[in-house]
């Protein structure tokens, strides 16, 4: 399935902004043909907010960017919600891969 598609087909649609900023997060990835969209969608979420860490980005500046985040976070579940029987271990190891980010960002301050 081409992920675009996929979010196309999402309701209700996001602001127009957010769109963009979800889009390009996505990259590539937004016109590939993709076999789990959840799984692109963690990724791109996670991308983003090790982007966010490493630049210390806590000004308002930041907010789109983790609206971003949260809704490619949301979209992922809504993807895996589509495959019941996997959802329990999907939501552990998204758990454990975002918790991972904080935890990174954490011993490079301390170093």
């Amino acid at each position: 399935m081409i992920l675009a598609h996929w979010l196309d087909a999402r309701r209700p649609l996001p602001p127009t902004t957010l769109r963009a900023r979800i889009d390009a997060a996505l990259g590539a990835d937004l016109r590939a043909d993709v076999e789990d969209p959840g799984e692109v969608l963690l990724s791109a979420a996670e991308r983003l907010v090790r982007s966010l860490l490493d630049a210390d980005a806590t000004s308002r500046g930041a907010a789109l960017d983790l609206l971003a985040a949260d809704a490619l976070v949301t979209y992922a579940f809504e993807a895996a919600s589509e495959r019941p029987a996997e959802l329990s271990r999907r939501a552990a190891s998204a758990m454990a891969r975002i918790a991972t980010l904080g935890g990174a960002t954490r011993r490079r301050a301390t170093t």
